[in-house]
């Protein structure tokens, strides 16, 4: 078996056999298969990548493993085939060591739940689609990873089916999901029109077409509003940045993701931090030569992604439960790699994924290590002074905050120093658009240095508030660590939070001596043209640039930092603004502006009016009609010979008096 089938059909047998068996296992075992599974998906992937895929000449690192034709009618093919580049082999490494390591964790965290087979089995089942996401070599193939991984999310989401807030924030993340994946789609049969292909790149031993070497063909299109509606390659991307906003929580469908937190917290760590919700930068990515060519596509993805990253900051600092300001803050975050991606840094993006992945699975694992010490508590205003009782989850959430705050020499502080960077260097848009969007990344990584300072403060410092009068009945005993299968899992997160950093310290920072090894690992897979400018690829910048806006952007997040400290040591109850607590109320005007309005035209016009009156009217007048003419036919019949003779006779007469009269 090839190593790129090994890696996607493992977790497929995990689901399947625990799906079939796991009801009459024990937990232990349960735990192993699940987890072993991912183990050989994580240590095939990095076989394939570093014995395989490295050692090919950086231009033609690329593995292809066709398994089967899938679909081939007429002029439309798709194949079973998995693709293995360095945008994907980056993927792989980062989705199936996470997820391995979050699979472990959830042995703990899930310890004596009802369902622990099912728990697992949806979860294996879920790495199973997003390696398929990943490694697909077509579109149609990657929309089956697409839509699974929706499916897998709304199954773990609501795992606690028999709590309604939990099916609920199950169901509004399925439909929600599907308004993004509707215009995924329509993008995709839209580019096959175009270009008459859905694979990715050319394969003359298969005699295919790829794609982006069509859309590489094609004139830039104008950065103007009628090239939206054009039907052309920025048609084709807006229509796929639907799906994006969609999967990846942007505005404005961004609103199932923090009710998402309503499944077990290993859910919120694998799908929310490391996996699902960076799909939609992949496929963005993976798609950037047909959106290098749209700039004004380009232009709509920066603005949404600084907009929702701003956005979803400023409701992270007024939130309660310590899920759901990780959870806006996983929205910010995406914001921020959609906004590199909008100014053509995909590289910066990617990287911002990579680094994400590890700080902020870590961040969620160290949410539910704290949740399981005060037995199931989320409220943060019934936390406090956990430092001295939960050491190893205090000392790796350090970690944690201080990369996503972007603090020197952690792994955020690299990868979001890059984004900024090229966003303030960018020349696509010109340089009122630069400068602007540059400063909304920065007033929103302040932001995020304050909101995890207030987690930090509120959890760990100062004393107990267990009896703040915000208790929901939770056994408030003394805490204690979590086991080892909780703790191994967030020390080596903690880790990989500081060290992962290195792997792309921008070439500015080193003076220009050493090459940033993640950008060019990433730039084969990566299309760039010359309209595309950024700084990290202009060398005319210069070095000096980087370097003062590397302080400027240390500055911001120690700023951040020591203003929510000093704050929210002396005050960590602060009530914050209303507007924020009830963000913005964005749910509440959904629920009037679309939601209701829909429910009372299905009530009003296609229930009472269409169901009752036309459709059940149709049947029931068909059914009356034939009870009519049952009873006049019924009189017909008297049961008297007489009376039917004399309707033999008549009939005589009408007979031989139409043949007379003719």
């Amino acid at each position: 078996m090839n190593a790129l089938t090994l890696i996607v059909l493992a977790p497929l047998a995990g689901a399947i056999f625990l799906g079939l068996f796991g009801g009459r296992l024990g937990e232990r075992l349960i735990g192993f298969v699940a987890s072993a599974t991912v183990f050989i998906s994580a240590a095939a992937s990095f076989y394939v990548f570093f014995a395989r895929l490295l050692p090919l000449p950086e231009e033609s690192r690329v593995i292809h493993d066709y398994l089967f034709t899938w679909i081939n009618v007429g002029a439309f093919r798709t194949d079973a085939a998995l693709l293995l580049d360095p945008l994907s082999g980056i993927y792989i490494l980062f989705i199936t060591f996470v997820g391995f390591l979050i699979h472990v964790f959830a042995t703990g965290y899930m310890k004596g739940e009802r369902g622990y087979w099912r728990f697992f089995a949806y979860l294996n089942l879920f790495m199973f689609m997003m390696l398929v996401l990943v490694l697909a070599d077509n579109f149609l193939l990657m929309f089956v990873g697409w839509e699974g991984v929706g499916l897998c999310s709304y199954l773990l989401i609501g795992f606690y089916y028999d709590k309604t807030f939990a099916a609920d924030a199950a169901k509004k993340a399925f439909i929600v999901n599907r308004i993004g994946d509707f215009g995924f789609a329509l993008g995709v049969m839209l580019l096959f029109l175009k270009a008459g292909t859905i694979f990715y790149f050319d394969d003359p031993a298969r005699g295919i077409g790829g794609a982006f070497n069509w859309a590489m063909q094609q004139p830039f299109e104008s950065l103007t509003a009628a090239a939206i509606f054009g039907g052309g390659l920025t048609t084709i991307a807006a229509l796929m940045f639907i799906g994006a906003t969609g999967k990846s929580a942007q505005l404005p469908l961004f609103v199932w993701l923090p009710d998402a937190m309503a499944g077990p917290t290993p859910v919120s760590a694998l799908i929310h931090a490391a996996t699902m919700v960076t799909a939609g930068v992949y496929m963005v990515s993976r798609a950037s030569s047909i959106f290098i060519h749209a700039p004004a596509a380009m232009l709509i993805i920066a603005v949404v992604g600084a907009a929702t990253a701003i956005f979803a900051a400023t409701i992270g600092l007024a939130q309660w439960d310590i899920k759901k300001v990780l959870a806006y803050s996983t929205i910010s975050q995406l914001g921020y790699m959609f906004l590199a991606c909008g100014v053509g840094a995909f590289t910066a993006g990617i990287f911002h994924v990579f680094t994400h992945a590890f700080f902020k699975a870590l961040l969620f694992l160290g949410s539910g290590s704290v949740i399981v010490a005060l037995h199931h508590e989320q409220d943060m205003r019934n936390m406090g002074g956990l430092k001295k009782y939960l050491p190893v989850t205090f000392w790796t959430m350090v970690c944690g905050w201080l990369a996503i705050s972007g603090v020197p020499l952690f792994s955020g502080f690299f990868s979001k120093d890059e984004i900024l960077f090229n966003v303030y260097s960018s020349t696509q848009f010109g340089l009122v658009w630069a400068r602007v969007l540059w400063f909304v990344g920065a007033v929103t990584a302040l932001l995020t240095a304050v909101y995890m300072t207030r987690l930090m403060v509120l959890t760990f410092f100062g004393e107990r508030r267990s009896s703040s009068g915000h208790s929901h009945g939770h056994d408030h005993s003394t805490p204690h660590e979590s086991s080892r299968a909780m703790t191994v899992p967030l020390i080596i997160l903690a880790i990989g939070a500081v060290v992962v950093g290195y792997l792309g310290i921008p070439e500015g920072l080193s003076g220009g001596g050493i090459p940033n090894y993640f950008e060019r690992l990433l730039e084969p897979a990566i299309a760039t043209h010359a309209a595309v400018r950024t700084a990290g690829n202009d060398v005319e910048a210069g070095h000096s640039l980087e370097w003062i806006l590397t302080v400027v952007s240390s500055v911001i997040a120690i700023l951040g930092i020591l203003a929510g400290w000093r704050w929210f040591r002396t005050k960590p109850l602060w009530e914050p603004p209303k507007i924020l607590e009830e963000k913005y109320r964005v749910d509440e005007a959904y629920d009037a502006a679309v939601i209701q309005p829909i429910k009372a035209a299905s009530t009003g016009l296609l229930w009472k009016f269409v169901d009752v009156r036309i459709i059940d009217g149709a049947v029931n007048g068909a059914a009356r009609l034939a009870a009519a003419v049952g009873t006049g036919l019924r009189y017909m019949q008297g049961g008297l010979a007489r009376a039917y003779v004399a309707m033999v006779v008549l009939g005589a007469l009408l007979i031989i008096g139409y043949f007379v009269t003719k």
